[in-house]
């Protein structure tokens, strides 16, 4: 009897040692800043990640990680007053995120494609407006922190307004497809 709780013990020990460890993202400390270029400059701003999870295994070693954004917080910072006010508008209408209807964006990661130290290239599944498309970048990992950039293309999720793939004769009011996403993401 005593050999079969000896068992069961090293047993549970080892199911222990192998757990993976999934922590909150801390909303307050996770910064998401975005770029969104045009033939004649840019626009910049930040949007909040609402929510999400990271799970690591016992080496530390990223396994899963998925994140909700808050589409209503989109922010202009490069403009104030009257202009920062109508682009926002324009950003949360139908022409582009829609978040009357899509509140919420998610980044779900689905696997990871390669491991360069603290580094990871992954590919993961970007939700926008309701429309799921895979998407690949590097994460650096330090502590609790992740950060890396993220491209991805707006017309994918069905956002074409100003967009020359679209729409001929824009001259300079074409504005580019790709928007980029430089985060830093912080758990808890």
């Amino acid at each position: 009897m005593k050999k079969l709780i000896l068992i069961l013990t090293v047993l549970g020990l080892t199911q222990l040692a192998w757990a993976e460890k999934t922590s909150s993202v801390d909303s307050t400390k996770s910064k998401l800043a975005w770029t969104g270029k045009k033939v004649t400059g840019q626009h910049i701003g930040t949007v909040k990640v609402k929510s999400g999870s990271v799970t690591l295994d016992d080496n530390g070693v990223l396994k899963a990680a998925e994140f909700i954004v808050d589409m209503n917080s989109i922010n202009v910072t490069d403009l104030s007053g009257e202009w920062k006010a109508k682009l926002e508008g324009h950003l949360k209408n139908e022409d582009f995120f829609n978040t009357s209807t899509h509140k919420e964006a998610r980044l779900k990661l689905q696997k990871i494609l390669s491991k360069k130290g603290n580094t990871y290239e992954v590919e993961s599944n970007l939700t926008i407006k309701n429309v799921t498309k895979p998407v690949k970048f590097k994460v650096a990992m330090a502590g609790n922190s992740f950060k890396g950039k993220l491209v991805f293309n707006r017309t994918h999720y069905g956002i074409k307004y100003g967009s020359g793939s679209f729409f001929k004769g824009l001259g300079d009011k074409m504005i580019f497809d790709d928007i980029e996403l430089d985060f830093e993401v912080k758990t808890k």
